[in-house]
């Protein structure tokens, strides 16, 4: 999604293809961004018709309210055109009538924005309660899959989205251990947990080199303690592949540890940021041996 997605003309059209979509008339014409902008639509009804029954919490009701309050506010919305300008009647009589139709039109599409977003976010939470407890299979494991990807989107900054992607590998071992019995899917899901793992710690790892910083290395050591515990608990029960599939991952674990004590003995001496890396981040030299 690029990053002026909701410029005036294309909010002015995704408006409009929302008021489509609920009913309204029907304009002709065609964006170049059309393509797209009828996919959030899509998703934005897919949301609203697969919606389970989920009570949102008054206090989140509460808070987007206020947040979409704040935002008509802020946006305009509802504003008129003597209001928005300064003018008055007397003073804008021969622009009046074209200033207030561009800002009805904009209060329209901002206001069709703001209802979509309240519809989304309220249809959003629902799901996303739902789905937190979904397994590979289930109908709702793919809504899990994209509430993941938006909490990445939403991260202010790498350190963050490493913890995410660390909690989510602690997420797709909870799915493994269900998962008992079916080797393509426990196989499946481990890959997946091994690749959230490197994820996040090649961020992890990388702040703590470039920041010159081992606090990150803490919360790696951490999360490789807890996770090779846990990891460890697969093999019971597992047959011979799924114990051989489970060994892999425990090696992984094994692997980061040693990065990270070597990234931590190679700040403790000062050595400047590595150059070299990998699918685990910087790649620390060793420590000169009179150090």
């Amino acid at each position: 999604m690029d990053s002026d997605l909701f410029s005036r003309r294309r909010a002015a059209r995704f408006a409009q293809l929302l008021d489509e979509a609920n009913g309204g008339r029907r304009h002709h014409v065609r964006s170049r961004a059309d393509d797209q902008l009828t996919a959030l639509v899509a998703v934005g009804r897919r949301l609203v018709d697969e919606r389970p029954d989920v009570e949102v919490d008054q206090e989140f009701r509460t808070g987007l309210r206020a947040m979409l309050m704040a935002t008509a506010e802020r946006e305009g919305v509802g504003v008129t055109a003597g209001t928005a300008t300064g003018t008055t009647p007397a003073t804008a009589t021969s622009r009046g009538s074209l200033l207030g139709a561009v800002t009805a039109r904009q209060v329209r599409a901002r206001g069709a924005i703001l209802v979509g977003i309240a519809a989304g976010a309220v249809a959003l939470s629902g799901i996303s309660a739902a789905s937190e407890d979904a397994v590979p299979g289930d109908a709702l494991y793919g809504m899990k899959r994209s509430t993941e990807r938006a909490q990445l989107a939403l991260a202010s900054s790498d350190l963050g989205r490493g913890q995410l992607f660390l909690d989510f590998a602690r997420t797709r071992l909870d799915e493994a251990a269900t998962l008992h019995g079916d080797l393509a899917g426990f196989s499946a899901v481990l890959d997946d947990m091994d690749a959230d793992t490197r994820q996040g710690i090649r961020l992890l790892t990388t702040t703590a080199a470039q920041r010159s910083d081992p606090a990150g290395l803490d919360a790696v050591n951490t999360f490789v303690a807890g996770q090779r515990r846990a990891v460890t608990g697969l093999l019971d029960g597992a047959s011979r592949a799924e114990r051989d599939r489970t060994r892999r991952s425990l090696t992984l674990l094994d692997t980061i540890r040693e990065r990270s004590d070597a990234l931590r003995a190679a700040i403790a001496c000062e050595l400047p940021a590595p150059a070299a890396s990998d699918a685990l981040g910087p790649a620390p030299a060793s420590c000169p041996a009179d150090r």
